[in-house]
């Protein structure tokens, strides 16, 4: 378990290190130390916002899960419906409608969570 969770915080913030490597002139990015130090330093900029940021954990959760919904539901739907464009049959519209209702109250759901959790900071 707590091998999937390493490998899956390595794959999360592999594209980010290589993004800001190529913000850098080739000559210092293509140094092992670059390597080492840009990935050290996004480690520790996010045990930072880990401590610093009161409930990270739990904004980081509802972000997910809005996003999530966001690309396992509505962006296949919406590419289809692009794709067949005006050749799209009345139940295949009537399906993206109710993709997009259940985006919606996922959504609210996500508000919801999110005013139940802003009671966590009273106790």
């Amino acid at each position: 378990f707590f091998s999937l969770i390493l490998n899956k915080y390595a794959l999360l913030m592999n594209p980010l290190a290589r993004s800001v490597e190529e913000l850098l002139p080739d000559s210092i990015s293509s140094t092992y130390w670059c390597f080492i130090t840009i990935r050290t330093v996004l480690v520790i900029s996010t045990v930072c916002a880990a401590f610093l940021i009161p409930f990270f954990g739990l904004v980081m959760a509802l972000i997910g899960s809005l996003l999530s919904v966001l690309v396992a539901v509505i962006l296949p739907a919406l590419c289809f419906l692009k794709i067949v464009g005006k050749n799209a049959t009345s139940t295949q519209v009537s399906m993206q409608l109710i993709f997009n209702f259940l985006f919606i109250v996922s959504f609210f759901r996500m508000y919801l969570s999110y005013e139940n959790t802003k009671g966590i900071n009273s106790i």
